[in-house]
């Protein structure tokens, strides 16, 4: 077993204890986080390392060690609300926070025993950055917490990477960097970064700018803004008593945050903005908030479509954006045609990548990854092809049993062609029906009703041979994909009739 795959085990052996006392997967993350980022900052103000700590004399880790029974929930509660006032990295990660551990000796037993007996500063950032991906991870599969909507499968995350292949030179800051407006806890941001760093020799000024200055993400929930930016301070990005954050907590639909060389987000899915007020009768009401920005094409509460207008507008010219969107944003008529429309006119949109159900811990998602290039204004359409890879049809994945891997992308990728995708090679052929990648040009995707993307030519083998059908468990887990996918739509257009 792995150093990383053990301190997990023993992070989360100790989670089943806290458990008890009904604290959440999510709640126990962030307690440690809190804890070992006041236990990294202490390291670091020793030797070998002597930096200067941010963290205010009688608020750091000595005075944790120094406390014991009420007096240090009293203290610990102190130090959460003191350094949830401080600016920089400090206050992103300590803003709101709140002491969940209710028994004081289970919480002096996660100090000294846990998190004390470790020297955190000395591991290697693969080891601590694995061990954090470790406990995100299980907290995303805890289906009670909800955590999943933040978390995206990470071999997903690699494939897309390694499609876009993020070069030093877009790492620039003062050419833009690379943004994920909906960062959740970091994935992408962090796979980037990897990228970079693992297939360039990079010169001591390159790195110093890969690690301070080139990733650049937007979080609208304090909680998960933490999480990302624990997540990047132990994979060996930003730094402890930075004031340069690398992630703003903001809603990033309210307005544009930046122009970037790269974009790469799976927005949250949930098809409307609404918020909930309650009417005279005392009645709960939700109420679409439409977004209006003058940079948008077409203003709509749909916030797929919002998000997709939203990537377009943070690219540089000739920018380069993978953005993850579900099937709606392909097909829906209205805000969604002009949105397409104008998308094709003004971008490159070349790639279409269908992915398969049950690799999302969200429920009810069929999802699709967009690729696509920003371009300068011109009279003709920028988009000529669009490559469509079905990696949906007849692929039948779980959440447990038979999981997402990279190596199940390694076909995309190799056809997206990296090196040059404009010497594409198609796998589909009218001698091979069943080749999963193809070509469609700009003039046929014209002909199509509403300009609709939403694009299959594989036949379903389950449909015609029954000997081929998937296990009963995976048919019953699409069939509830389906049925929650449909029920959400329903319920909106419910909403939208009570309204008018």
């Amino acid at each position: 077993m792995n150093h990383s795959t053990q301190l997990v085990q023993k992070l989360w052996n100790y989670c089943n204890i806290l458990r008890d006392d009904g604290l959440s997967y999510g709640d126990y993350v962030e307690q440690l986080t809190f804890l070992l980022f006041l236990k990294m900052a202490d390291e670091q103000s020793r030797p070998p390392f002597n930096k200067s700590s941010k963290i205010p004399n009688g608020y750091d880790w000595p005075s944790l060690l120094a406390r014991d029974g009420d007096e240090l929930e009293t203290h610990y509660r102190h130090v959460l609300e003191t350094l949830g006032k401080r600016s920089g990295m400090l206050g992103v990660i300590f803003r709101k926070a709140q002491n969940k551990i209710q028994d004081p000796a289970k919480l002096r037993r996660l100090i000294v025993d846990l998190i004390d007996k470790e020297q955190w500063s000395s591991l290697s950032a693969d080891v601590k950055g694995d061990a954090y991906e470790g406990l995100l991870q299980k907290n995303a599969e805890d289906v009670k917490g909800g955590a999943g909507q933040y978390f995206t499968p990470r071999p997903l995350i690699a494939a897309i990477v390694d499609a876009m292949a993020p070069q030093p030179s877009e790492s620039a800051s003062r050419t833009g960097g690379i943004c994920d407006p909906a960062c959740g806890t970091g994935g992408f941001l962090l796979a980037a970064h990897d990228y970079i760093a693992h297939h360039n020799a990079l010169d001591r000024e390159q790195k110093k700018r890969l690690k301070s200055g080139t990733l650049f993400g937007v979080e609208l929930v304090d909680s998960v803004a933490r999480l990302c930016c624990m997540n990047l301070l132990l994979h060996g990005i930003a730094s402890e008593d930075s004031d340069d954050v690398p992630v703003q907590v903001r809603d990033a639909l309210a307005g544009k945050h930046g122009e970037y060389e790269m974009v790469l987000t799976n927005p949250p899915f949930g098809k409307k903005s609404s918020v909930t007020i309650v009417n005279e009768a005392g009645e709960e009401d939700r109420q679409s908030l439409v977004v209006h920005r003058d940079d948008f094409w077409a203003s709509t509460s749909n916030k797929q479509l919002n998000f997709l207008q939203h990537v377009f507008t943070l690219l540089k010219q000739h920018g380069r954006a993978a953005i993850v969107v579900p099937d709606n944003v392909l097909f829906e008529g209205g805000a969604g045609e002009t949105v397409r429309r104008e998308l094709l006119k003004q971008a490159d949109v070349h790639t279409l990548l269908r992915l398969p159900t049950g690799i999302f811990y969200a429920q009810g998602v069929k999802a699709n990854v967009l690729f696509f290039d920003r371009k300068p204004a011109a009279e003709k359409p920028w988009t000529t092809k669009l490559w469509i890879y079905d990696l949906r049809t007849n692929k039948h994945f779980t959440l447990k049993e038979n999981t997402l891997k990279r190596s199940d992308l390694d076909d995309f990728v190799a056809c997206y062609n990296p090196t040059n995708r404009h010497e594409r090679k198609p796998t589909w052929s009218e001698e091979n029906p069943q080749g999963r990648w193809r070509p469609y040009d700009f003039e046929d995707l014209l002909k199509r009703d509403k300009l609709n993307l939403d694009i299959f030519w594989l036949k379903d083998e389950s449909l015609e041979d029954s000997a081929n059908l998937p296990d009963p468990d995976v048919i019953a887990q699409e069939i509830v994909e389906d049925l929650q996918a449909a029920l959400g739509q329903f319920a909106e257009i419910a909403a939208d009739l009570r309204r008018n």
